[in-house]
C-alpha cells in the first residue's frame, strides 16, 4: 500500500527523524594509519576527514563542525599533546581522543588534564575504535548539557541578582524618601535650618565628584547628607533655636542628635557606607569630634566630605544667634580648620567647588 507521500516527502521525514553520523576528525601523520582508520571509521557509520598534522587540524576546525577528533600522540612538529588544547580552544564541544603506538603514561595523563577524554593504543580493534568513540560522544553530550545547565543558572541567577538589586534600590529610595519628609517638616518650623540638609547633600555629592570619587559612593554622600540631620529631631528646639552661646548642658544635649539619628536610621542597615557617612559627619581630622572621637583616615571619607559641607552651610547660613557669613569669610575660617576639623584634600576640593559657583547659591548672598 502507498504511503501517499512523495520522494522528497521521505527524503525529509528521514533526515528529521535520523540523527545525522557523528563526524571525526581523523590526525596522524603516517599515510597508511589514516587510511585503516577511514576504513574502518566509514564502515562504522562515522563521516571522516583526514588530516596528516596538528597545523592542518586547526585549520579544518576553524572552519568545519566536528564532534571528534581521533589524534596520534607523536607527530613531527605540533604533538597531538599540543594539539589538544589548541583544539579545544576553537571548539569547546570537541571530544579528543588520543591514539599511540606508545603506551606512554606520562602523555596519557598530560593529555586527560588538556581535555582529552581517552586514550588508546595501536593497533585497535574495529570494535574498540567504534566503543570508544560512542564513549566519547556520550561524553561530549553530557558535558554539553552540563555546560548549557550551567549557563541556564548563570543567567537566572543574574536575573534574580538583577531584581533582588532593583527591589534594593526601590526600598533604598523608598526609606531615603520617608526619612528625608521627616527631616523636611523639622526643618520646614525653622527658618534657619530650611533647606539645609538639601543643600548639605548637593554640596557633598559635588565635593565627591571633584575628588574623583566613584559614582556609588557620590551617590551614598548625597543620601547621607540628605540624612545627616535626622536627630535634631529628638533634640528640643528651644535650644535650637536659642539666639546666644549654649551652656555646656545644652551643647551635650545638641550632640546627641548623632546618636539619636543613628537610632533612626539603624533598622535601614541595606544603605551599608550611608550610615558610617551620617555616624561621622561630626568628627574632627584632630579627633576632637563627636560621637567617637575618631581622627584623620579612621573617619569614613564620606563623614569627612559631610563635616566640610555641613561646617559651609552652616556658616553661609543665618541662625538665630548670629548673621550669615559670605563665601570668602566662610572659606577663609574653613582654610584655618584644615587639619583640625578638616581633611586638607576634601577642604580643597570644595574650594575649587565653590570657587566655581557650583555650590547652592544663597538668598542673602552678599560675596562677590
Amino acid at each position: 500500500m502507498s504511503s501517499g507521500l512523495s520522494p522528497e516527502q521521505l527524503t525529509r521525514i528521514s533526515t528529521t527523524t535520523s540523527p545525522p553520523s557523528p563526524r571525526v576528525l581523523i590526525v596522524d601523520d603516517d599515510d597508511s594509519v589514516r587510511t585503516a582508520l577511514l576504513k574502518v571509521l566509514q564502515r562504522a557509520g562515522f563521516i571522516c576527514r583526514d588530516v596528516a598534522s596538528g597545523s592542518l587540524a586547526l585549520e579544518l576546525l576553524g572552519s568545519e563542525r566536528f564532534d571528534v577528533m581521533l589524534t596520534d600522540v607523536r607527530m613531527p612538529g605540533m604533538s597531538g599533546v599540543e594539539l589538544v588544547p589548541k583544539a579545544r580552544a576553537i571548539d569547546e564541544d570537541l571530544a579528543v581522543l588520543m591514539l599511540s603506538g606508545v603506551n606512554d603514561v606520562a602523555f596519557a595523563t598530560e593529555a586527560m588534564k588538556l581535555g582529552a577524554v581517552d586514550y588508546l593504543l595501536k593497533p585497535a580493534t574495529a570494535d574498540q575504535l567504534a566503543e570508544a568513540l560512542h564513549a566519547a560522544l556520550h561524553r561530549r553530550d553530557l558535558d554539553i548539557e552540563r555546560r548549557r545547565v550551567e549557563r541556564m543558572i548563570r543567567e537566572e541567577v543574574q536575573l534574580r541578582t538583577a531584581d533582588l538589586q532593583r527591589e534594593k534600590r526601590s526600598l533604598r529610595v523608598l526609606t531615603v524618601n520617608v526619612v528625608q519628609t521627616l527631616v523636611n517638616a523639622m526643618e520646614a518650623k525653622d527658618v534657619y535650618l530650611r533647606g539645609h540638609s538639601i543643600r548639605v547633600a548637593d554640596l557633598g555629592a559635588a565635593i565627591a565628584e571633584e575628588m574623583g570619587l566613584d559614582a556609588d559612593t557620590v551617590e551614598q554622600i548625597r543620601v547621607a547628607g540628605h540624612l545627616h540631620d535626622v536627630g535634631k529631631m529628638g533634640i528640643r528646639e528651644e535650644i535650637l533655636n536659642k539666639p546666644g552661646a549654649l551652656t555646656p548642658e545644652e551643647f551635650a544635649h545638641v550632640k546627641e542628635h548623632v546618636r539619636i539619628g543613628m537610632a533612626i536610621l539603624e533598622p535601614l542597615r541595606h544603605l551599608g557606607p550611608v550610615l558610617d557617612y551620617v555616624n561621622d559627619h561630626h568628627e574632627n581630622f584632630d579627633g576632637t569630634g563627636y560621637p567617637r572621637g575618631l581622627a584623620g583616615v579612621a573617619i569614613s571619607l564620606g563623614g569627612r566630605v559631610l563635616a566640610a559641607a555641613d561646617s559651609f552651610d552652616a556658616m553661609r547660613s543665618e541662625r538665630a544667634y548670629r548673621g550669615s557669613m559670605s563665601q570668602a569669610e566662610t572659606l577663609d575660617v574653613m582654610k584655618h580648620q584644615v587639619g583640625l576639623k578638616l581633611d586638607r584634600r576634601v577642604f580643597d576640593a570644595l574650594e575649587r567647588v565653590v570657587s566655581r559657583s557650583r555650590a547652592l547659591t544663597y538668598l542673602d548672598d552678599t560675596a562677590s
